[in-house]
């Protein structure tokens, strides 16, 4: 990891702390306060130790915009948790076959930055 990319990923980590040290509910209850700031340090602390042997430039820059991603949805909707999507089922695909990985392919693909370490760790 670079000296540059080292700092950069070291800045987002102290401010994903400084939000959650600022981080109000939208409810505005404090246990739901609370349980959100815990969340968030939580996350943060998972997801940065589960990837702190990545050494590989492009890997590290995906997950860099994805914590960025995270950071700016999280502050402009209020809510600290990875929002949902909505992807069609795969109703008309084969168990098997073709169309099925086809299917399968479309849907990772579609997965939007912010979702990518999610669903891995949780």
């Amino acid at each position: 990891m670079t000296p540059v990319t080292r700092q950069e990923v070291l800045g987002l980590y102290r401010k994903i702390f400084r939000i959650a040290k600022k981080w109000q509910s939208a409810s505005g209850q404090i246990e739901e306060t609370i349980k959100e700031k815990e969340y968030i340090k939580n996350e943060a602390k998972t997801l940065f130790r589960k990837n702190k042997n990545v050494t590989d430039p492009k890997l590290i820059k995906q997950y860099i915009e994805e914590c960025e991603a995270r950071i700016e949805i999280g502050l402009h909707y209020n809510i600290p948790y990875p929002r949902p999507i909505h992807l069609p089922p795969m109703g008309l695909a084969h168990k098997q076959g073709r169309t099925l990985r086809h299917q399968e392919k479309l849907r990772k693909i579609s997965k939007p930055i912010y979702l990518k370490s999610h669903d891995e760790v949780s």
